[in-house]
């Protein structure tokens, strides 16, 4: 929130820097009337003094004064408030986020291009473009809050709320469920990864692309194990495989920089340790362990996820 990184999360810095300052100026005027109150010498005023100081107190400190301010701010609230909210232009792609109990559905639509891509706790973005974002959820009511660039969106069941992000230089800015919705709330994290605009372009292309099929030797046994397991019931591996939709697409999983909406880091044996025991890492994912499969299928099944890049 002190760093912002995109012209929304600028907006709302510079409101909060305004209402701490004007809170602090309020703060101290009002430490300054207190000691000059208890410093004020008893019966020093007369009577009629007294009354008419009292009642230029209650007129000018309790109406004239906080009608002033609050009315300054409410002006200067509304006109900032107008960049948080710019209208979408008409050839700006959409990405629509669903959030899940206890991770982050991700899709990028660009019809002009004949884009479609599922991500999971992961958006990509070009620096320096603005992407309006469709938020809603598919179970409890989350919220959408990456502090670094803009302010945070409540996602309700059957409702969609848009919001537009943009970042002005590439890098990775972090994301978290910012309303209580279970027992993973905390492990709920998402990222914002912002390329070069020709970097993204290489991106997107090469998430456009069906899974690459295995081969390398473990790679093809993990690749059997995946089928022989039944993984198909709830990933998609788009090319390899039916269409499902109750997990997170694995398409291009190896190229994320997380497992488990930013529990564990990417790596064969973070997939291996999350595929043998969700449960361990995130008590209460909707997952099921493996354990059960022998160290040769954990390591091949592990190792073919690792390469879908």
């Amino acid at each position: 929130m002190l760093a912002p990184a995109g012209p929304m999360a600028q907006a709302i810095a510079e409101m909060a820097w305004v209402l701490i300052a004007g809170g602090a100026l309020v703060f101290c005027a009002v430490m300054a009337a207190l000691v000059w109150a208890l410093r004020r010498k008893r019966g020093a005023l007369k009577a009629d003094d007294g009354r008419a100081a009292s009642v230029w107190w209650i007129v000018g400190g309790g109406f004239v004064v906080p009608v002033c301010v609050l009315t300054a701010l409410l002006v200067y609230t509304a006109w900032r408030t107008n960049a948080l909210t710019p209208a979408r232009m008409p050839q700006e792609p959409v990405v629509s986020v669903t959030a899940h109990s206890w991770w982050w559905e991700v899709r990028w639509r660009d019809p002009a291009a004949g884009i479609d891509i599922a991500l999971a706790n992961e958006i990509h973005l070009p620096a320096g473009h603005a992407v309006t974002i469709g938020l809603n959820s598919a179970d409890v009511i989350h919220s959408f809050w990456v502090p670094a660039l803009a302010g945070k969106v409540d996602m309700l069941p059957g409702r969609v709320h848009q919001l537009r992000l943009q970042a002005d230089r590439p890098g990775i800015h972090r994301g978290q469920c910012a309303e209580f919705c279970g027992e993973q709330h905390a492990r709920m994290a998402l990222h914002v990864v912002v390329h070069a605009p020709e970097d993204f372009e290489r991106w997107l292309q090469a998430q456009n692309q069906p899974a690459e099929p295995p081969r390398e030797p473990v790679a093809q046994r993990g690749a059997q194990v995946f089928v022989e397991q039944r993984c198909t019931a709830c990933h998609t591996l788009r090319g390899l495989g039916p269409v499902a939709s109750i997990g997170p697409d694995l398409t291009h999983v190896g190229s994320r920089l997380y497992l488990g909406a930013g529990t564990l880091p990417m790596s064969a044996a973070s997939l291996r340790e999350w595929i043998a025991n969700p449960q361990h890492s995130k008590p209460g994912a909707r997952m099921p362990s493996y354990e059960r499969l022998d160290d040769e299928a954990l390591s091949a099944l592990a190792a073919f996820l690792a390469q879908l890049r």
